[in-house]
């Protein structure tokens, strides 16, 4: 297992066009779902996502965690070496790839995490009055539920010979009871959930 390469699907979430959006990257051997909110659709907020990415968990984690993205041609995506590159010294540390034209299909495997966020924000939703502290309760509930690709474990607990606890808290993603986990509307309205 630990020569398998770890994969990871890059896409983005809108809410309503214009506004705030979600970037998320799903580790796709695992089904772990992370969600980063941002400002706009732009290559400049999703390389502040990484730059966080990179300062919160380290370079040496970074480079274990994230070694191969695949995502689509949009234009946030346009600067990919500020995904796979060093931010000093310019070694190459993951690898960016891109779908066909048209063909979303090939990273079919976020687009069907996203009608989790769905459950919790249907189609038209604003994102706009989001902050990421609600991400981390939507993702921490989205990676607590079973799913029968896991055998019935959860992707919080499935990652963990991987990733270690302190990591995942570190990039937002915590432990939700099986009682607690909600996927529902009135979801951030229980925020003492997490």
């Amino acid at each position: 297992k630990d020569k398998e390469c770890s994969i990871i699907q890059m896409d983005t979430c809108e809410g309503v066009k214009g506004g705030k959006v979600l970037l998320t990257l799903l580790l796709v051997q695992y089904n772990l779902m992370l969600i980063f909110l941002m400002d706009s659709k732009t290559v400049s907020c999703v390389n502040q996502v990484f730059d966080w990415i990179k300062n919160t968990i380290g370079i040496v984690n970074f480079k274990t965690i994230f070694q191969v993205f695949l995502t689509d041609n949009g234009s946030e995506f346009f600067d990919p070496l500020s995904i796979e590159l060093h931010p000093v010294t310019k070694e190459q540390i993951s690898h960016v790839f891109y779908c066909d034209p048209s063909a979303s299909y090939q990273k079919g495997a976020i687009e069907k995490n996203h009608d989790y966020i769905r459950y919790v924000f249907p189609k038209g939703s604003s994102f706009d009055s989001l902050t990421q502290d609600d991400c981390i309760l939507l993702m921490s509930h989205i990676n607590s539920v079973p799913r029968e690709s896991l055998r019935n474990n959860t992707p919080y607990l499935e990652v963990q010979h991987f990733i270690s606890e302190e990591i995942l808290n570190k990039l937002g993603v915590f432990l939700i009871q099986p009682d607690d986990v909600s996927l529902s509307p009135d979801l951030l309205s229980k925020k003492d959930h997490l």
